[in-house]
C-alpha cells in the first residue's frame, strides 16, 4: 500500500510540521510523549478522569498549553462527551480513562461510536507490563473487551511506540468510514524514558481509506435516475459523516427524486426543501415510508438497511431496482442485495454522479416525474405529522418539542437521549443544516444526551446546545451537569417529564394490555417529585426552571434562551399518555404502518406495473 502522510494538527498549531519536528529527538518520559502525540495529532480537548495506571500522564498534560482537559464526573461521559464533541464538529472526539473499571466504563461510548461511525480516539491506562495476566488491582483486558467494537485497538507497552500508535490511532479513526480507536498503553511504559520521534508518513499496509467509485458503476446509476418513474434517494449519517451535504443538495436538484433522511441523516437535506418527504423507518412520515415501499429506484447513500428502517426486509422497497453507495465496502449487499454497488467516498461520489446524470439529461432528457409527486404530495397531505391535545390536561411533548426547535432556531444544536423524546425531536424539530441533530442511533444509549450536549458546546461554543432528555435518560448521566457548571460550559437542558420509561410504557399500552411493569418513575406526577429535577439542578450549580402547562411554554423557553453564563435545566411535565406516531410495529412489513392507534394509511398495496 502507498505510504499516506501522518494526520496534521488542527489550526490551533500555527506550524504544525516544525511544531512537531521541534519536538523530534527530544527525550522524555512515556507519559509525556503521550500529551506531546496528541498535540501534534491536533487535539485540543479532552474529556478524561484519572485514576493510578494513567495517573503517570496527568501531570505531564498539566503543562500543556494546547490542550483543555475536562474532568468528568463518570468515564461512560467521557466517552459520550468526545462523541457529541466529534459529532458537532467533524474532529475527532477524544477521551482518557485508567485502567480496569475506568476503561469498562468506556466500553459502552465506543461501542456507541463504532455502530454510529463517529471518529473517537480512547486511551486508556494499564497496569504495568509485568503485571499483566497476574489479575493485578484494577486490570482488565480493555483491548480483548473492545476488539469487536473498536475500528482498531492496540496494547503499548514500549514507550517508543507511543507516538506512531496515536498518530496511527487518528488517522485510522478519521479515516474510510469513520470510528473508534483505542490505545491502551502500560503504567510501565508511561514511567519509561524515549526518544520522542513523530511519524512523517503512516504506513498501514491493508487498511483501506476509502476506493475510488467505478466509473462504470456510477453511469449505470445515473441511467437508472435518469429513466426512474419513483425514484427515492434514502440517506444515511454517512452523507453527513463525509461532509458530503452540498454534494447531496446538487444531486437533489438535479434528479428530482424524493429524499428520506434516516435518524442519523436529519439535517443532511434541509427540512425546508421541497423534495423531502421526511425520516423512514419504524417512526417515520406515511410518505417517506411509503416512497420508499411504492419506489422504483431507491438510491442508498451512506445508509445501512438498518432494521429500524426495513422493517421486515423481504417486504422492503419490493418493486425497487437498488443502488447503494457506501465507503464500507462490507455494507453493500450486507442486508439488502444490490443492482448497482459505488464504493467510496460520498463526496467523491457525488463528484462524479452529479456530472453523469448531467450528461444523461442531455442525452435523453429529464424524466416525468409529475405523477409521482402528485402521490407523494397526497400522502403528505392526508398523513403529516401532529398531534392531538392531551387527556389529562397535561402538555404535549410534541408541542413542548417542536415549541423548542421553532423558539431556538436553525443554528442550535440538539442532543437526545433514547425512546419517545428522541423520536419526538427527530418529527418535529425541522434540521437545515448537517451536525445540527445529535443522537444515539444504532446502539440506542440512554444517557448518551448530557453528556453528548455538553460536548458539542466544548467543541462548538458559540451555539446554543439543547440537551432534550426524557426523565429516565437523565437520571443515568445527569451528573454530568456539575463538569458543566465547573468548567462554565452553559448547555440547556430540556427534560420531557412524564414520570415514566416512555418508549417501554407505550409498548407496554400496545403490546402488554397496558400492564406497566416496572415503568413508573415517579418523577413528574403528583405533589412528590422523587428526584426534583429544580432542586437537583440547583444542587449542580445550574438553573433549574419547571414548566407544568401550555400557557408557559413559550416563555419558560425564552427564559432558558436568556442564560448564557451556566447550564439550565428545565422540567417539563408532560402527558404520560401520549404516543409516538406513526409507527411499524418490530419485525413487521413497513406495509403495515400505523398512522395512529388503530389506523393504517390508506394506499394501494398491489403490485407496481
Amino acid at each position: 500500500m502507498a505510504q499516506v502522510k501522518a494526520p496534521k494538527p488542527s489550526a490551533l498549531a500555527a506550524q504544525p510540521q516544525s511544531f512537531a519536528q521541534a519536538n523530534n529527538g527530544q527525550e522524555m518520559t512515556g507519559a509525556q510523549a503521550i500529551i506531546k502525540s496528541l498535540e501534534c495529532a491536533g487535539a485540543t480537548d479532552v474529556f478524561g478522569l484519572p485514576g493510578g495506571a494513567i495517573l503517570p500522564t496527568y501531570d505531564p498534560l498539566m503543562d500543556s498549553q494546547r490542550i483543555r482537559h475536562i474532568l468528568v464526573r463518570h468515564e461512560q461521559g467521557a466517552g459520550h462527551a468526545a462523541q457529541g464533541y466529534a459529532h458537532a464538529t467533524g474532529k475527532p472526539g477524544v477521551c482518557i480513562a485508567t485502567s480496569g473499571p475506568g476503561a469498562t466504563n468506556l466500553v459502552t461510548p465506543i461501542a456507541d461510536a463504532n455502530m454510529d461511525s463517529i471518529p473517537m480516539v480512547a486511551i486508556t491506562g494499564q497496569v504495568g507490563a509485568s503485571l499483566i495476566g497476574t489479575d493485578a488491582f484494577q486490570e482488565a483486558d480493555i483491548v480483548g473487551i473492545t476488539a469487536p467494537i473498536t475500528k482498531h485497538n492496540v496494547l503499548v507497552t514500549d514507550p517508543n511506540e507511543i507516538p506512531q500508535a496515536i498518530a496511527e490511532a487518528f488517522y485510522i479513526a478519521t479515516h474510510g468510514r469513520p470510528g473508534p480507536v483505542l490505545v491502551d498503553i502500560t503504567k510501565s511504559a508511561q514511567q519509561s524514558t524515549m526518544n520522542f520521534q513523530w511519524p512523517e508518513r503512516i504506513d498501514l499496509p491493508g487498511f483501506n481509506s476509502g476506493a475510488r467509485p467505478h466509473a462504470k458503476t456510477v453511469q449505470e446509476a445515473a441511467r437508472l435516475l435518469a429513466t426512474a418513474r419513483r425514484p427515492v434517494l434514502y440517506v444515511g449519517g454517512g452523507v453527513i459523516r463525509s461532509g458530503a451535504s452540498a454534494g447531496l443538495r446538487k444531486l437533489t436538484d438535479l434528479s428530482g427524486a424524493a429524499v428520506t433522511t434516516t435518524l442519523m441523516a436529519r439535517g443532511a437535506l434541509p427540512d425546508s426543501h421541497p423534495q423531502h418527504v421526511g425520516m423512514p423507518g419504524m417512526h417515520g412520515t406515511v410518505a417517506a415510508v411509503a416512497s420508499l415501499q411504492k419506489a422504483d429506484l431507491v438510491v442508498a447513500l451512506g445508509a445501512r438497511f438498518d432494521d429500524r428502517v426495513t422493517g421486515k426486509l423481504e417486504s422492503f422497497a419490493p418493486h425497487a431496482t437498488i443502488v447503494h453507495a457506501d465507503i464500507d465496502p462490507a455494507e453493500i449487499g450486507k442486508n439488502r442485495a444490490v443492482d448497482v454497488p459505488i464504493v467510496g467516498d460520498l463526496k467523491e461520489v457525488f463528484e462524479v454522479l452529479v456530472p453523469a446524470l448531467e450528461e444523461e439529461h442531455r442525452k435523453h432528457g429529464k424524466p416525468d416525474l409529475e405523477a409521482w409527486w402528485t402521490q407523494i404530495d397526497q400522502w403528505r397531505d392526508t398523513y403529516g405529522l401532529g398531534f392531538t391535545p392531551t387527556d389529562d390536561g397535561l402538555s404535549s411533548p410534541q408541542h413542548v418539542i417542536q415549541r423548542l426547535g421553532e423558539i431556538s432556531g436553525p443554528d442550535t444544536i440538539f442532543t437526545s437521549g433514547v425512546g419517545q423524546h428522541q423520536m419526538w425531536a427527530s418529527q418535529f424539530i425541522r434540521y437545515e443544516r448537517p451536525n445540527s441533530w445529535i443522537n444515539s442511533g444504532g446502539l440506542g444509549t440512554m444517557g448518551f444526551s448530557v453528556p453528548a450536549a455538553m460536548g458539542a458546546k466544548v467543541g462548538e461554543p458559540d451555539r446554543t446546545v439543547w440537551s432534550i432528555d426524557g426523565d429516565g435518560c437523565f437520571q443515568m448521566t445527569n451528573q454530568e451537569l456539575v463538569t458543566c457548571a465547573i468548567n462554565e460550559i452553559p448547555i440547556k437542558v430540556a427534560i420531557v417529564n412524564n414520570s415514566s420509561l416512555g418508549m417501554v410504557r407505550q409498548w407496554q399500552t400496545l403490546y402488554y394490555n397496558e400492564r406497566y411493569s416496572n415503568t413508573d418513575l415517579h418523577t413528574g406526577h403528583g405533589t412528590r417529585r422523587i428526584p426534583d429535577f429544580v432542586k437537583l439542578a440547583d444542587a449542580m450549580g445550574c438553573v433549574g426552571l419547571r414548566c407544568e402547562s401550555d400557557a408557559d411554554v413559550d416563555a419558560t423557553i425564552k427564559r432558558a434562551m436568556e442564560i448564557d453564563d451556566q447550564p439550565v435545566v428545565v422540567d417539563f411535565t408532560v402527558s404520560r399518555d401520549a404516543m409516538v406516531w406513526p409507527m411499524v410495529a418490530a419485525g413487521t412489513s413497513n406495509d403495515e404502518i400505523q398512522y395512529a392507534r388503530g389506523i393504517a394509511p390508506e394506499w394501494d398495496r398491489g403490485e407496481e406495473e
